[in-house]
């Protein structure tokens, strides 16, 4: 209560809530789109947009995030805010496949600037260190709470309308993101103590590179990323084709897998206060490979039936919630504090960058070879990051890696290392 109380932060906050319930309804109605456009090509249009929208993201948030100390915070915010309110307002007007990808190259790169300069935000508007974990935990939970609301929103409002209103309420929802963070107070950004635009950009992926449970977070990102894809781009398909579904049964199977995230979400507080998080982190990974495997299975066999599909949807959603609540907590036990804002803009390039492996794979094998051949392969993907994870992270790495220097007193000297050897 403490972090909401700064009106700054709230209104920040509120800005991101929003901005990411508006992305998470345009892709559900853009798999609706697409499927609209295309028919049973629409997971190749998907994959391929989806594949547009990772490449923006490897390559824009970096860069962003090493010029965003050149220019005022607030108003590239709010003008990042109203391009997207205008894409999304294009989209559903668009009558060929290519007019698509356009829009989500424009979309995604206004998304991929937006997130670095936010998160860089943070620190200079919550100043007390315990405040500012707090806040970047909290930016993870609606990151997750996304993932299940809104699919179920997009199936209760898919029940009264046609997909294409529904970019309609997304593209009100960035204005009312840009208003907000109008009306907060954001500091322009103190010069970075990197004098080069590829120091910053660097600094970040060689800290993932040099420290042994980062190069797992690397692999658990292909695990996460592999399992994922399969829900993303796939869903559409499978439901429509080979379920004959309709438009809301696709947001309620999307929903499914947001549900065992939530599920998980909800027990891991507790867990990670007595297990340690790469015992989760792995575990996840295993649920995972389960998951993927057992979606191939499905594929293979022909067997598609509403239950065994909603039943897969969900372990994976579960197995994700394991790997992505725990990240947030072993890059900042990895890092000095100083270091935290490019740690966390490194691992947002790193694992989109995963995704750009993954998506074209669910998009375009599934279309043209088939979903059992993709599910495979994603399969194998998943496997060899689990056994990645295994490799590169040691299971007694803590004592060798970088944290944060303790407060003074014997009470914080002994939670910096309880907090450590949970990591560990």
């Amino acid at each position: 209560m403490r972090l909401f109380a700064n009106r700054n932060y709230r209104l920040l906050f509120s800005a991101q809530i929003i901005a990411l319930f508006g992305t998470g309804l345009t892709t559900v109605a853009l798999g609706l789109l697409a499927y609209d456009l295309a028919g049973p090509r629409a997971g190749a249009v998907l994959g391929t947009a989806l594949t547009i929208k990772m490449v923006m993201y490897v390559v824009i948030a970096p860069l962003t995030a090493a010029y965003v100390d050149r220019f005022p915070r607030r108003t590239f915010l709010v003008l990042l805010d109203v391009v997207r309110a205008a894409v999304v307002l294009a989209l559903p007007l668009v009558t060929e496949v290519w007019h698509i990808y356009l829009l989500i190259g424009l979309l995604q790169a206004a998304s991929a600037a937006f997130t670095p300069t936010f998160q860089a935000v943070i620190p200079d508007i919550v100043t007390d260190g315990s405040d500012y974990t707090r806040a970047l935990s909290a930016s993870q939970v609606a990151s997750t709470m996304e993932s299940l609301l809104s699919p179920v929103l997009a199936a209760v409002a898919l029940a009264f309308m046609s997909f294409d209103r529904l970019f309609l309420g997304t593209s009100a929802g960035f204005l009312l993101s840009g208003l907000l963070v109008l009306a907060a107070r954001v500091p322009d950004a103190r010069p970075s103590a990197h004098t080069r635009a590829w120091d910053k950009v660097a600094a970040g992926i060689r800290t993932f590179l040099r420290t042994p449970r980062l190069r797992g977070v690397l692999a658990l990102n292909l695990v996460v990323a592999a399992a994922g894809s399969i829900v993303v781009v796939n869903t559409v398909n499978h439901v429509r084709d080979g379920l004959g579904g309709s438009q809301s049964d696709v947001a309620w199977m999307l929903a499914a897998s947001g549900g065992g995230t939530l599920l998980a979400a909800l027990a891991l507080p507790r867990a990670l206060d007595r297990i340690a998080a790469r015992t989760v982190m792995v575990t996840g990974a295993g649920v995972l490979v389960g998951g993927t495997v057992a979606a191939a299975a499905l594929a293979a066999t022909g067997v598609t039936t509403w239950t065994g599909t909603a039943i897969v949807w969900t372990v994976i959603g579960v197995g994700m919630a394991l790997i992505i609540t725990p990240t947030g907590k072993v890059l900042r036990a990895s890092v000095e504090p100083n270091a935290i804002p490019e740690t966390f803009a490194a691992q947002f390039s790193l694992s989109h960058l995963a995704w750009l492996i993954t998506y074209p794979i669910a998009g375009w094998i599934g279309t043209d070879v088939g979903l059992t051949l993709a599910w495979t392969v994603l399969a194998a993907l998943a496997g060899a990051g689990a056994i990645g994870v295994l490799l590169l992270w040691p299971r007694h790495d803590g004592r060798r890696a970088v944290t944060a220097p303790p407060t003074p007193g014997p009470t914080a000297t002994r939670t910096d290392r309880s907090t450590l050897s949970k990591v560990a």
